[in-house]
C-alpha cells in the first residue's frame, strides 16, 4: 500500500485502484496509463512539481493530453516565475519517483493547483504512488485531500 492509498483510506473517501503492467521503455507514463486503462487522456491527470520563483515547490495537476503552462501556474500561485523542479527535489519533497508521483500522501504537503478541466468529470485518475497504479476519485475529493486550488494551467488545444 502506497502513502497515496493510505491517505485516501485515512480520509474515508470513495476511490478505486487501477493497476496495469508498466513498460519501462514507455516514453510517457501518463499516456501509457491512459492507453492501458482505456481512459481518455483528458480524464487521466499527471502530477508535475514546479519551483516557484526558484524558492518554493508546488504541484500542478493537469490532463496527460496537455502541457503545463508555466506562466499560468506562476500566475495562479501569485509569483513571477515557475520552472519544472529538478528530479532530485521532486523525489525528496514528495517521497515518490518520477512517473509515480502522486498528489496524495506526499512527504511534504506542497501548494497544489488543479486544472479546472478536472471539475467537468465525475471522477478523475491520478497516480496512486507508483508506476503502474492509478487511483480514481472525485475531483472534489482530490481537491480536499490536496488542499488544492482550481486554476487554468494549460493552453487550450488548437482546433484543426
Amino acid at each position: 500500500m502506497t502513502p497515496a492509498v493510505k491517505a485516501a483510506d485515512k480520509a474515508w473517501i470513495v476511490y478505486k485502484l487501477h493497476e496495469y503492467r508498466h513498460d519501462p521503455a514507455s516514453a510517457s507514463y501518463g499516456v501509457e496509463a491512459a492507453e492501458k486503462l482505456g481512459v481518455p487522456q483528458d480524464r487521466l491527470f499527471k502530477t508535475l512539481v514546479v519551483s516557484l520563483d526558484s524558492k518554493e515547490l508546488a504541484v500542478g495537476i493537469i490532463p496527460v493530453s496537455f502541457q503545463l503552462d508555466l506562466k499560468l501556474i506562476a500566475r495562479a500561485a501569485g509569483v513571477k516565475k515557475a520552472a519544472l523542479a529538478a528530479k532530485a527535489d521532486v523525489e525528496r519533497a514528495t517521497g515518490y519517483v518520477l512517473g509515480g508521483v502522486s498528489p496524495l500522501g506526499q512527504k511534504k504537503r506542497l501548494k497544489t493547483y488543479i486544472d479546472t478541466s478536472a471539475e467537468s468529470f465525475p471522477t478523475v485518475f491520478v497516480s496512486a504512488g507508483r508506476r503502474g497504479l492509478q487511483i480514481e476519485l472525485s475531483p472534489q475529493d482530490l481537491q480536499a485531500l490536496t488542499a488544492g486550488k482550481y486554476a487554468e494551467l494549460c493552453q487550450p488545444k488548437l482546433k484543426n
